[in-house]
């Protein structure tokens, strides 16, 4: 289907007078940026060296976040862990204007966290063993 500007504009406008409930996983997605320089001697793998790093909502969050990016009012219905991962979630959703006092706070369980490993332009993924 090929979407026309003016009907672009059209739905983005009907969805900035909507209230959206994103219902799902809710996760933060941490990016570990670095550099490589060498080879490990013990394995034919990259070393990375650490420069810095970034969160940003992921999952049904980051559903969320994109669409109040577009103007509409979004809330979260889901759980994170009573954690310091799950607070930082909140927060970064908070200044995102997402509300997210739908989000509940789990003891036993903790929010989930999706790690990437990037260097020069690339994720580099951990041997699971499998």
């Amino acid at each position: 289907m090929n979407l026309k500007k003016k009907r672009a504009a059209q739905v983005l406008e009907l969805a900035a007078q909507s209230n959206i409930v994103v219902i799902g996983d809710m996760m933060l997605d941490q990016f570990i940026w670095g550099d490589v320089n060498r080879i490990s001697p013990e394995a034919p793998v990259p070393v990375v060296d650490f420069v810095r790093e970034s969160f940003m909502p992921g999952g049904a969050a980051n559903v969320a976040r994109n669409l109040a990016e577009l103007g509409v009012k979004t809330s979260l219905l889901g759980a994170v862990g009573k954690d310091e991962w799950g607070r930082h979630l909140k927060t970064l959703l908070a200044g995102q204007n997402v509300d997210c006092s739908g989000l509940v706070e789990l003891r036993h369980r903790p929010t989930s966290v999706k790690t990437r490993v990037v260097a020069h332009q690339q994720q580099f993924y951990p041997d699971t063993g499998e």
